[in-house]
């Protein structure tokens, strides 16, 4: 049985330590937000933040979940979207829309790291990140345009 911190709240889960928080999370806590895309952490399609970094959870078994977990539920809500969230909707960055969890969790530690972030930061820190459709170029006006948001307010 494991104890997690997720999105602000204490999580019991009763799964060996040796599961990956993936599955702990989609299928021992019902919170299918977070995707399983390759299974060996070369898609970022199950990226979450452990301690506020970018990790691939899809990798790490619950027994070593070293801090809070932040998943893209944890970012906004249906409400009130994060200022990324919301970006992503004005850019119109999802076509299939399966790894944008991923992306918007891996856009948001890089924010976080880097306010103000260059074209060559965006494409360095979102290039484990995959996505078949190809948005790439609506993924990178988004965290620009909430980049400039963030500042502003």
């Amino acid at each position: 049985m494991a104890r997690l911190t997720i999105n602000g709240t204490a999580q019991t889960v009763d799964l060996p330590d040796e599961v990956p928080l993936l599955w702990a999370l989609r299928d021992g806590l019902n919170m299918t937000g977070t995707k399983f895309g390759c299974g060996v952490a070369a898609c970022g399609a199950c990226t979450v933040h452990i301690d506020g970094e970018a990790v691939r959870s899809c990798q790490v078994a619950i027994g070593d979940v070293w801090g809070e977990v932040t998943t893209i539920e944890g970012l906004g809500t249906p409400d009130a979207p994060a200022v990324l969230q919301q970006a992503w909707v004005d850019h119109q960055v999802a076509q299939c829309g399966y790894c944008q969890s991923g992306q918007i969790m891996q856009a948001a530690a890089l924010l976080a790291e880097v306010p103000n972030p260059t074209d060559a930061d965006i494409d360095e820190a979102m290039q484990g990140n995959l996505c078949r459709c190809g948005t790439y170029p609506r993924i990178r006006a988004a965290i620009h345009d909430a980049a400039q948001k963030l500042q502003e307010a």
